[in-house]
């Protein structure tokens, strides 16, 4: 009776070691997803690196927590599908806080305001003063966004749907659209590479980014935002902002 009481012991120890290694095992690695088309927030460099200012933020965030970080490069329509399919832990994507998606995830507190912008190809003689002008128009927006919802809902444009950024503007440049709708800041960074400008600064749906977690993950939300606050109070992330010269 003795040795198997002293079997049963060890077993629940045993079991207890290792229920705690696996808990500390998914603490020690954090799997993010992005949409790396969407300079400057998060692209590829040429060095096959994943970089730009969400990029930068997330590292420093991994890094205060002090797990390491892993980068799953998903198109932004299925980012949020990856996250409640338990494939990734958070979203980090230029993605707003919108009322829509918070039916669907939990997001932290906003990180990044921006505006949004409609580019025209450079030699485009079309003018815009108000983003009702993009009526009657053809019109590209990434599949997923807010400049997607917004157009859809208000006006009547014929829209073309991407799943990447750059494809949108290709066909831009190529006149196979007239003008292509985004993130401000994204918007500037495709018009320093040339073959487009921008026709209108506006503001969709307002672009309070945040980074996304999983509905009723409020352990990791907290966790996030109170580094979020740290990184805000200490001037990083306005600093990150304007080493990327963020609108």
């Amino acid at each position: 009776m003795k040795r198997r009481a002293l079997w049963t012991v060890s077993l629940l120890i045993a079991l207890v070691i290792l229920v705690a290694a696996g808990c500390q095992g998914g603490r020690n690695k954090l799997v993010v997803g992005t949409s790396a088309d969407y300079e400057p927030f998060e692209y590829i460099d040429e060095d096959g690196n994943y970089t730009g200012f969400d990029i930068e933020l997330m590292e420093e965030i991994a890094g205060r927590m002090d797990v390491e970080l892993e980068w799953q490069d998903i198109a932004f329509d299925g980012l949020i599908g990856s996250l409640q399919n338990d494939k990734i832990d958070a979203i980090i994507a230029a993605m707003s806080a919108t009322e829509e998606r918070e039916e669907q995830v939990d997001f932290t507190d906003p990180y990044f305001i921006s505006g949004d912008a409609v580019l025209v190809a450079a030699d485009s003689d079309l003018t815009l003063e108000d983003k009702m002008d993009i009526a009657g128009h053809t019109v590209g927006v990434q599949t997923g966004t807010i400049q997607e919802t917004w157009i859809d809902e208000n006006v009547g444009a014929e829209i073309s749907r991407y799943e990447r950024a750059e494809q949108a503007i290709m066909d831009l440049q190529s006149g196979r659209i007239e003008m292509v709708a985004m993130d401000l800041s994204a918007a500037n960074s495709f018009v320093e590479q040339g073959g487009v400008k921008v026709a209108l600064e506006t503001d969709f749906s307002g672009e309070h980014m945040a980074i996304a977690v999983k509905e009723g993950n409020a352990e990791l939300k907290e966790e996030f935002d109170a580094i979020i606050d740290e990184l805000q109070m200490e001037g990083f992330i306005d600093d990150l902002a304007q080493e990327y010269d963020l609108e």
